[in-house]
């Protein structure tokens, strides 16, 4: 994408009104006016509260919130050129229960308060793969502690990717640490029985991915 088309995208999420672009003096300063009131200021609602954690376009985010009315969604990204796309989508068909957050997902605990979200996605992470990135790992203990800190105590996590290592490491992190895996397949499309949510939505790369016969594996779990 050229910066020229970036910079557009920019202007123009600047005038979208689901899309929340908070610096990050704001965020660590704690003076941040949506925590804790995501339903309260934004939702207008008491309904549960989903995110999409590296949510790129925003194509899960958009088609859950189409899917489940009665839930709201907040697809988090660093990258505002991206989820400019899910962001356009949602104000052209009207959804009032999807909302875009631009910030790095190390400062989640910062944007949402404690036992604030009821589920979370993590939709085809970078698996990090290499020893000296495992802090990166949107999965790795340090992440899943900032998750529990704003999950309500029964929330449910799920972690859908195209990474045999990313879902090997995971498993083998939860059940190591001693968390609840409620579920876990490593090919939601060629097994019966797959939750339906995970195979009724797909992003343009995982339509990608499965064109090439790659297998999407998927974990739904409880942090304990």
């Amino acid at each position: 994408m050229g910066s020229k088309n970036k910079l557009k995208r920019f202007k123009e999420n600047e005038t979208f009104s689901n899309v929340f672009q908070p610096s990050r003096e704001e965020l660590v300063s704690d003076t941040y006016e949506l925590k804790g009131r995501w339903n309260k200021t934004f939702f207008n609602n008491n309904n549960p509260i989903v995110l999409e954690l590296g949510c790129g376009k925003g194509e899960y985010s958009v088609a859950l919130a189409q899917k489940y009315p009665d839930k709201n969604f907040v697809g988090v990204d660093i990258k505002g050129a991206r989820f400019w796309r899910g962001a356009k989508t949602a104000v052209e068909e009207n959804l009032p229960n999807v909302a875009f957050l631009r910030t790095q997902i190390e400062l989640i605990d910062y944007a949402f308060g404690e036992s604030e979200v009821d589920e979370i996605w993590i939709t085809f992470p970078d698996p990090q793969i290499k020893y000296k990135r495992t802090k990166h790992r949107l999965t790795n203990l340090e992440f899943l502690a900032r998750y529990k800190r704003i999950l309500k105590p029964n929330g449910i996590m799920n972690l859908k990717t195209d990474s045999e290592f990313m879902h090997g490491y995971t498993l083998g992190l939860l059940h190591g640490a001693g968390h609840e895996v409620l579920y876990a397949n490593h090919n939601v499309y060629k097994q019966e029985g797959s939750p339906e949510e995970v195979t009724s939505i797909q992003t343009f790369y995982e339509s990608q991915y499965l064109k090439e016969n790659k297998p999407i594996t998927y974990i739904r779990f409880k942090i304990n």
